[in-house]
Order: C-alpha cells, then sequence, then structure tokens
C-alpha cells in the first residue's frame, strides 16, 4: 500500500488528540448502527512506519507475560482459572528502586500494546528527565493477552469467556500487575503515574478513583469520562469536527456539507452506485449509498481528531478539494480529498476485511458497559443521523444475546451532578498534576517525583 510520505508521526498524538472517533463496529449487518471508537492508534494513512518499526525492536523494551486471574470479582471455580497478561518494560531511564524513582504505567485499551508503544511518546519523552521506569500493560482480551489462548473472535463467540471482558476486570489486572512489578524490584518507595488515551484516558482516571493506594496520579489524555446519559448532547463531538473543517475553509466545509445530498442523488439513478463505485474506485462494487458515505464520514472525523500539526491532514484534504478544477464535478472533488489523504492507491474505500480486533472487542464494550450517545441532530456539515438507543441496543441483542447498558459508567463510576460529579472532576483535576507532589506545601512543590513527601 502507497502512503502519502507528508504524513509524518506526531510524537505527542494522545496529548493532541480531540476526543474521539465514530466507527462501523463490525463486518454484520449494522447498517442503522454507528458505534463510536475511541482508539488512541491512529489511521493507517497516519502512521509512520519507521518509527512503529524502531520502537517495536528497540531493545530496551523488554516483554514479560504475568500470570493473570480471570475474575477477580467472583469464587466460583472457574474464576481461579488464570491467562498471560502481557506487559513490556522500559528500564533505560529509571534511577532505580533505591532513589525512589517513580514508575510511569501506560494502560492499554482497546488494542494490542504495540501500537501504543509506538505511538505514545509522551512516556519515553519525559522518562529520563523523571528518572522514570516505564510500563506499557496490555487491556485483557487484545493482542496476546486473551484468556484460555483463544482469539478473539473465538472469545467473543463464547458467550461464558466473553463475560470476563469488562473495564472493572481490566482495571483490577493494572492493579495487580503493578503491585506484583513493585514487589518485584522491590520499589515500594517508587510513586505509579498511570497514563491513558481516549478510552485509555478513561482507564487511567477510574484507576486513580478505584485504586488511589496504587497511583498517586493519572495523566487522562482527551477521556471523555462523562460523554454518557444526557450529560453531554449527543451533537457535541460531530460539532467539534464541523467547526473545524468550517475554520480550516468554509468552502471546503460547504463542499463536504453539499456532497451528501448529491451522493444520495446519483445513487438513486439507474446504475447509480455502480457509477458511485467508479467515481471513488472502490475494492468492490458498492452495495449501497450508506456505504461510502460512512466511509467519508469516518474519514472526515479521523482527519480532525488526528490533526498532527506537522502533517496538517486537514489542511491538506481541503487544499485538495478546493484545488480541483473548475470542470470538476461536486464528487470528484471529494474524491480529490480522498487521495490527497490515502496516497494514489489501485482502489479506496471498502478493502478487504483485516483481522484487526479493536472493532469487534470494542462492539461488545460498547454494549455491555459504554454506549455513547453520540448522534447529528443539527450540524453544518453532517445529515441528521441521532443516536438511536432502540437500533443500538437491537444490534448488541442480535450480535451478543444481551442488551445495551446505557447507564452502567454513571453507576460504577459516577458524572452526573451530586458527589460522583465531583469525584471525577478531582480526578481530572488531578490528573493535570502530573509534575506536582501532591503532599508538599505549595511552595514546596516541585517536579521531582523521585522524592514524593507523602
Amino acid at each position: 500500500m502507497t502512503t502519502n510520505p507528508g504524513m509524518s508521526s506526531h510524537r505527542r498524538l494522545w496529548i493532541a488528540l480531540l476526543l474521539l472517533s465514530a466507527s462501523v463496529a463490525t463486518a454484520h449487518d449494522l447498517d442503522d448502527v454507528d458505534i463510536p471508537k475511541l482508539g488512541m492508534s491512529r489511521p493507517e494513512f497516519l502512521l509512520d512506519p519507521a518509527r512503529a518499526v524502531q520502537a517495536l525492536v528497540a531493545e530496551d523494551f523488554v516483554t514479560f507475560f504475568y500470570n493473570q486471574t480471570l475474575d477477580h470479582f467472583n469464587y466460583r471455580p472457574e474464576s481461579y482459572t488464570a491467562f498471560n497478561q502481557r506487559y513490556v518494560v522500559n528500564s533505560e531511564y529509571w534511577g532505580g528502586a533505591d532513589s525512589g524513582a517513580p514508575i510511569f504505567a501506560f494502560l492499554g485499551a482497546e488494542a494490542p500494546i504495540d501500537g501504543d508503544i509506538a505511538n505514545a511518546g509522551f512516556l519515553t519523552d519525559n522518562a529520563a528527565q523523571f528518572r522514570a521506569l516505564l510500563v506499557y500493560i496490555e487491556h485483557r482480551f487484545y493482542g496476546k493477552s486473551i484468556p484460555y489462548g483463544m482469539t478473539l473472535e473465538r472469545a467473543l463467540g463464547d458467550a461464558d469467556t466473553r463475560g470476563y471482558f469488562s473495564s472493572a476486570q481490566a482495571l483490577a489486572d493494572y492493579a495487580e500487575i503493578l503491585i506484583h512489578l513493585k514487589q518485584k524490584l522491590k520499589a515500594e518507595h517508587s510513586p505509579i503515574i498511570v497514563f491513558g488515551g481516549s478510552y485509555g484516558g478513561m482507564l487511567a482516571s477510574w484507576f486513580r478513583l478505584k485504586y488511589p493506594h496504587v497511583a498517586l496520579g493519572a495523566l487522562a489524555s482527551s477521556a471523555p469520562i462523562l460523554y454518557f446519559d444526557d450529560i453531554i448532547p449527543q451533537d457535541a463531538y460531530y460539532s467539534v469536527v464541523a467547526k473545524s473543517f468550517l475554520e480550516s475553509s468554509s468552502s471546503c466545509h460547504q463542499t463536504i456539507r453539499q456532497s451528501w445530498e448529491e451522493l444520495d442523488r446519483v445513487a438513486s439513478e439507474p446504475r447509480g452506485l455502480t457509477k458511485l463505485s467508479n467515481a471513488f474506485k472502490t475494492c468492490s462494487p458498492l452495495q449501497s449509498s450508506s456505504e461510502l458515505k460512512k466511509y467519508l464520514k469516518l474519514l472526515y472525523v479521523q482527519v480532525v481528531q488526528y490533526n498532527d500539526p506537522s502533517a496538517q491532514p486537514l489542511k491538506l484534504m481541503c487544499d485538495a478539494i478546493n484545488g480541483a478544477p473548475p470542470r470538476k464535478g461536486l464528487l470528484q472533488k471529494i474524491f480529490a480529498g480522498l487521495v490527497a489523504i490515502n496516497g494514489n492507491l489501485t482502489c479506496y474505500v471498502n478493502p478487504s476485511g483485516s483481522d484487526a480486533q479493536t472493532p469487534s472487542g470494542w462492539f461488545w464494550q460498547t454494549c455491555t458497559e459504554m454506549a455513547f450517545p453520540i448522534g447529528i441532530t443539527r450540524n453544518t456539515m453532517f445529515p441528521p443521523e441521532p443516536f438511536n438507543l432502540n437500533s443500538f441496543s437491537n444490534a448488541c441483542k442480535s450480535e451478543f444475546g444481551v442488551p445495551a447498558r446505557p447507564r452502567w459508567v454513571t453507576t460504577y463510576f459516577g458524572g452526573h451532578v451530586g458527589h460522583s460529579a465531583n469525584q471525577i472532576n478531582l480526578a481530572v483535576f488531578f490528573s493535570s498534576l502530573l509534575l506536582i507532589n501532591f503532599c508538599a506545601k505549595p511552595e514546596e512543590m516541585a517536579s521531582d517525583l523521585s522524592n514524593p513527601r507523602c
């Protein structure tokens, strides 16, 4: 696959993330449901293969497997089953246990940990200054951390096994590994700071709430911990996307806004889907116009969410759309923006399926815990597509036999006005105090986490 050479890696990606992206969860029939996805990992067109390879083969990263408890909250016989959970350690910068040097722990999210090692550069960028030990822990059911040695597909197909797939279990996993690591290293005086981006940022915030005795602080980047129930308007995310395009280029914004109606018009013509398939060089014939519209919608939100300042994909796309020759039609301008982002490929839109774990795993997680009510009701760039809880819940029941639980996060972690909201606000506040010694007096506050005065 040929990618655009201008798409360089953003060393501090997850600090600059917006809120989240929206994606179709699986290849199943979910035409009426868009499942929100919170992955930190960038789309393929924004990856820097050179950096990824360098990170993955670096001698400073050592892989370990922890004999993890399957069920932390039950006493049935099968609960004591163990599985191998992967974590990766980089001790190049660590000042050692004797000096009480800190431990920076990255909490993996809805993907194998490999991509986080490559992309979460904030830890390595700051490890030397703080003489920190770096630990990256893989989320259960992703990568090489799947119970019973199963594939994720098999695990999700087993009603008993997938029942152990939850954020609460994942947080308990992290606590076990971090406590084990401190004991193994005799580093009882080394403070732990947990890190995460997007869903991983939510985990970091929740970890600080649930396990304050394990983690001294948390840095939660772009963690939408309040995007549940009716706390945040469902339009919030797509409003930011539209506003970003408008601020970048009003003409580009206008072209995209007008394109949706044009896509439907062409699709309704005789052999309309064939025309669209040819116009957008799809890898296989389009089955509906919604297939193309979902792809384009996802592309636009990815361009905004991962708008690396060094690569400026938003500007790149809009320059291509605006720069198309006047004789080009509306859809040809849209296609020009697509090519500018992806490079010159043999085909676009619907390539053959991959074995990526994130879509399937994240669908289960959103069904059982995190039903983000993200939709579009009034927007300057996108057509209306309100979040429909019934459609979403029906898709969950069809796929897994379970209804959605839209209020579980606010029940378990808090979020509404009152004590729970205050807890979360405090967690977010303290998350921003990563470099502050919490126990020092204001005039003594310092960035030296190796000398905590608690």
